[in-house]
């Protein structure tokens, strides 16, 4: 459960800040009354940044599936070039 922190008791209660938010969720800290940051643990961090799908399956879902692509390269010397 999360609990909403004043700038200045967050400051001077920053362990308990991060043991709650270890042990309950993301805590939010205010300023002048108004909902500024989220402290959260590396644990549910982590979690947001992880992607929602598999490589494998980002591939198997592309509609370029099953299209026979050219994908030779052109062995042909490049163009010349001034330099």
């Amino acid at each position: 459960m999360s609990k909403n922190w004043q700038l200045q008791e967050a400051k001077n209660k920053f362990s308990q800040v991060v043991d709650c938010a270890c042990n309950e969720g993301p805590q939010i800290v205010t300023r002048h009354g108004k909902e500024t940051v989220v402290i959260l643990s590396l644990e549910d961090d982590q979690e947001l940044l992880k992607p929602q799908n598999a490589l494998v399956d980002f591939f198997a879902a592309s509609p370029l599936k099953g299209l026979n692509l050219d994908l030779e390269r052109n062995a042909s010397a490049p163009r010349p070039v001034d330099l």
